[in-house]
């Protein structure tokens, strides 16, 4: 297969990354944060996120879930959001306190979510106004549910409600 976005990349980004050079996700980020600390990492809409803010959101985020919330190392969180900058703050600072993230589409139906959710048994349910209309109409059990746009929504161009 012919890899045709290779010919986008700036001169200097590698075309291929051995694997064995990181221990874990984790890892590639906090590699990542050391090296363009202070560039771009994400945008959306007219908010950009640099790896320095990415790095600070993040740690902020997962020190909440294991201090404030007492999530323990390996617990499953569940995160439901679109594409906005919550989510990667929310997916990285989940793996840096440790925990597994379990991805929701949002997409899902009810009976979807329903299937994820209690298969997946996470002890937090992190979400972007889309969970509670599911839940009333399913039998979702989810052990512990966190409406997270208003602690997070100041990091998006999205209104929060």
């Amino acid at each position: 297969m012919e890899k045709v976005w290779l010919k986008n990349y700036q001169p200097g980004v590698a075309h291929e990354i051995d694997v064995n050079d990181f221990q874990s996700v984790v890892e590639v980020f906090e590699r990542s944060v050391e090296k363009f600390r202070d560039r771009p990492a994400m945008a959306n809409m007219d908010k950009v996120l640099s790896y320095g803010d990415l790095d600070t959101l993040s740690a902020n985020f997962a020190s909440y879930l294991q201090n404030t919330l007492k999530l323990e190392k390996g617990a499953r969180v569940a995160i439901m959001m679109p594409n906005l900058l919550q989510y990667p703050v929310a997916v990285f600072g989940t793996l840096r306190a440790g925990c597994t993230v379990v991805n929701v589409n949002p997409l899902y139906t009810p009976r979807e979510l329903e299937h994820q959710l209690n298969d997946a048994t996470p002890k937090l349910s992190s979400y972007w106004k889309i969970l509670p209309a599911s839940c009333k109409t399913s039998s979702i059990k989810p052990a512990s549910s966190r409406l997270l746009s208003p602690r997070l929504a100041t990091y998006s161009a999205f209104p929060n409600g």
